[in-house]
This record gives structure tokens, sequence and C-alpha cells, in this order.
């Protein structure tokens, strides 16, 4: 009973955004309600990938330097953005974060700035916190013990946070936010914020539908992200006897319904209730098809019916093999956001 009281809340104050391509932050910024996905776009077609999305009227490119592919970004961005380029740097929406071995909060500003420079530009429009768990200090992306193991380091986030509000009075960014991060985390960081997050990125699909999370972030002004938003089917630790959920019935009959792919009905559930969505592709009739998803409205019941699809499964966890089985790899440390219920 709660949950379905809280999806009609949900639809309600999703409906004024639903017909809308963007959702407007707590600092009056617009943020375009589908953007491209850049992680697992290797080099060597991520740049041919934002060139694309951007010539097919996307506006809000998702980045992050652990992709390996900031640099071949900034070649797209400096190809087909500026100054008599049809596109202006200031209608793009860029955003990209901070990795787990940059929670040091001398080593923030720093990140941000080899972030800056490998994307060609001046300044963010969204700069997030990737995990709230730190790994040590360095320039190794995962550092690990003789056995193999990481190694981590217990900054508290809270320290890191006040190091990214800094960035913010430089210029540097337009916004910050969190990726990641538990609903108890993210009043951890309101309790101490100066200058509030904006945005919650996390693994959000039917499959894994958030509910309770888009309603806490609701409450307290945040937008959500939804990453791996049609279940990231081309992860490489996939099982090969689950189901796949854009081959799910109600994906189908919905799609044949109103002339789309499956794909376009699972982003248009997650705009239509507000929440953005970065679906990843490197190819361009796939980038095209993605974006085209606000001539249509799916019915109240119609959401009802995507949102009931929700299993509880979450793809998107850090894992290391123990007694030939996976585990989550981080799950011992106390930062570690998904013991937590949401």
């Amino acid at each position: 009973m709660v949950l379905i009281i809280i999806q009609i809340i949900l639809l309600q104050v999703a409906h004024r955004m639903s017909m809308n391509d963007f959702a407007v932050l707590s600092t009056g910024r617009k943020m375009p309600l589908v953007g491209l996905g850049t992680w697992k776009s290797e080099a060597g077609q991520v740049k041919q990938a934002v060139i694309w999305a951007l010539q097919s009227g996307y506006r809000h490119i998702d980045c992050a330097p652990i992709y390996g592919n900031e640099p071949e970004i900034g070649e797209a961005f400096q190809e087909i953005m500026g100054p008599e380029k049809g596109i202006r740097r200031e209608d793009v929406f860029v955003t990209s974060k901070l990795w787990n071995t940059k929670h040091h909060p001398d080593d923030v500003e720093p990140s941000l700035l080899k972030t800056l420079k490998d994307l060609k530009l001046e300044y963010l429009d969204l700069y997030l916190i990737h995990w709230p768990y730190a790994f040590q200090r360095g320039d190794t992306s995962f550092p690990r013990k003789e056995d193999g193991t990481l190694l981590y380091d217990n900054m508290d986030y809270k320290l890191t946070w006040a190091a990214m509000e800094k960035l913010v009075g430089k210029g540097l960014v337009r916004a910050i936010g969190l990726s990641n991060f538990n609903s108890r985390q993210i009043d951890d960081i309101l309790s101490v914020a100066s200058i509030k997050p904006t945005v919650l990125q996390v693994e959000s699909h039917p499959y894994l539908a958030q509910v309770e999370l888009l309603a806490h972030c609701r409450d307290r002004g945040l937008v959500m992200t939804a990453y791996s938003p049609l279940g990231s089917p081309d992860r490489a630790w996939k099982h090969p006897e689950e189901p796949v959920l854009l081959e799910e019935p109600a994906m189908a009959a919905l799609a044949k319904k109103y002339n789309k792919t499956p794909a376009q009905i699972i982003i248009r559930w997650q705009t239509q209730r507000g929440v953005v969505t970065i679906p990843k592709s490197i190819t361009q009739s796939r980038i095209k098809e993605n974006i085209q998803v606000f001539d249509f409205t799916l019915e109240p019941e119609e959401m009802n019916q995507v949102t009931a699809l929700h299993r509880g499964w979450r793809y998107i966890v850090p894992t290391i093999t123990v007694d030939g089985k996976s585990v989550p790899r981080d799950a011992g440390h106390p930062h570690y956001p998904f013991n937590d219920p949401y």
C-alpha cells in the first residue's frame, strides 16, 4: 500500500514535467532529461558517438575519468562545439565525476582540473562524487595489496563534499551532486552542506525502480539520474539465463502500441517520472532513437505496469570471487552504500 501511494504521488509530481525535455535543478539550471552515457564506450568509438549525439539533438553528455575516454570526448567537443560551429557550449550540459582515489580534500580540485583539461572545457555543469567510499590516494585507479585485494581509505565523504563546494565558488563547476549514495548518506551530506547536492545518480531501470529513493530525493530537492537504464545488457558479467529487460512481454506490448522500441518505452517511463536518463550507445541509429521519447505519453496504468516489474535487481555491484562465488567487493567498507534498504 505504501509503495502504491508513493507511486501515485511521484506520478502527480512528475506529470508537470512529462512533456518537457528537461528537469530543473535546485540552482534553477535546466538539465536535459535524456543524455548520452559514455561508460563502456571505448576509445576509438566514443568520439563519434558524442558527435552523433550532439548532431541528433542531445544536449547532455555524462562522463567520468574512470571510463578512460574523457580525452576523446574532449576532441568531440572541440570539433563540434563552440563559436561558429552551430552548438554553443552554454547549451550543452556536461557531467563528470570524482573518482575514489581522489577523495582527499587536497585532491579534489586537481582531479577536476585534469578532467577539464581532458574535456577541453572551462567548467562543468555538474560534478559528482562517484562513490561514497574512498580508495587509497594516488594515481592508480584500483590500488591493491599483494594478495590482489583493494586498498581502501576511510576518508569521510563530508570532508570531500566541503572541497567540492569550493569548486562552485571558483566557477569551475555550476553544480555538484552525488552518485551511488544511499538515502542515509544523502541526509548525512545535507546535514553539513553549505551548498546542497542537486543530483543523485544511481542505477535505475524497471527491475530496480528506486521508487523509495526517488521519493527521498524529491522530498529533499534532488533530481535523480538513472544510469544503466536499459539493464546494462552488454555488461561482461551478465548471466546467460537471467531475464532480459528489453525482451519483457510488457515492453513489447507497449512498444507495439506506440510504434516505439522497448528501449524507448523504458526511457519514456523514466523521463515521465522526471528522472534524467543516460542510455549508452555507440550506434548511430540507437543514439537517435533513444532521444525520440517526447512525442508520446504513457497512460498512468501503463506507468504503474512498468514500475511493477521491480524485482530489486541491482546489476552494477563491484564483486570479487570467494570460494567460487561472486560476492560484493566493497561491502565491508563503512561507506558501502548498498547495505541500507535504499
